[in-house]
């Protein structure tokens, strides 16, 4: 089920009904393309007025990479269901036998550290977007100045969901596995505190300026 095909109500009713899927991975993807697509809005009212052009080059920036992040978040939303419907179904397998057992329990490690990969991508596009706002809010458009802030709200959104989603699945996880995850975890922690951070005073300090 590709959750773009849906309406917003549509999701909004699943994420609020007991099945298991869609839950907060998917809901980080969600706000990552909310997020791309007032950034982009943002970046066009800066780009249409020659006053605001010393923001014009990260407004470019900004509408390259957010322009991918409009689709690439919705269908994250998805592959983010998808993933835990697969963790869902290796429980269900037989365990009847040591075999079986044995079978049961690869699948539900590699459903789960595909469970945790998802997110991580949500996680990673979404700091790429955050990265850039800060500069948007110093330089853009004023009149688009809550927007922008909105928008990092979101980025942000996104990427501490993904952030929690691929911590609570690497816990279900032996040590050796998502090797690579693990270790690149503090740093995009870190750097989301940072970003969030700047962005939210670039906001604060240029409305106290108005």
């Amino acid at each position: 089920m590709a959750w773009s095909d849906k309406t917003l109500k549509e999701f909004q009713n699943a994420l609020a009904s007991d099945a298991p899927t869609p839950g907060g991975g998917s809901a980080a993807g969600v706000a990552l393309g909310q997020a791309a697509a007032l950034a982009t809005m943002v970046s066009d009212l800066t780009l249409s007025k020659e006053r605001y052009n010393d923001g014009w080059n990260v407004a470019k920036k900004i509408k390259s990479v957010a322009g991918k992040l409009l689709n690439q978040g919705l269908e994250l939303a998805t592959q983010d269901s998808d993933a835990f419907d697969a963790v869902v179904a290796s429980f269900r397998m037989s365990k009847s036998t040591d075999k079986e057992k044995e079978t049961r329990i690869k699948a539900i490690h590699l459903a789960t550290l595909g469970a945790a990969e998802v997110p991580f991508q949500t996680a990673i596009l979404a700091l790429e977007l955050l990265k850039l706002l800060p500069e948007l809010a110093e330089k853009g458009n004023p009149n688009a100045l809550s927007d922008v802030g909105v928008s990092a709200l979101l980025a942000s959104t996104a990427l501490k969901g993904g952030i929690f989603n691929v911590e609570i699945n690497l816990q279900s996880l032996p040590s050796d596995q998502g090797m690579e995850m693990r270790k690149r975890l503090p740093q995009l922690i870190e750097d989301g505190r940072i970003y969030s951070k700047r962005c939210m005073d670039a906001v604060r300090t240029r409305l106290s300026d108005s």
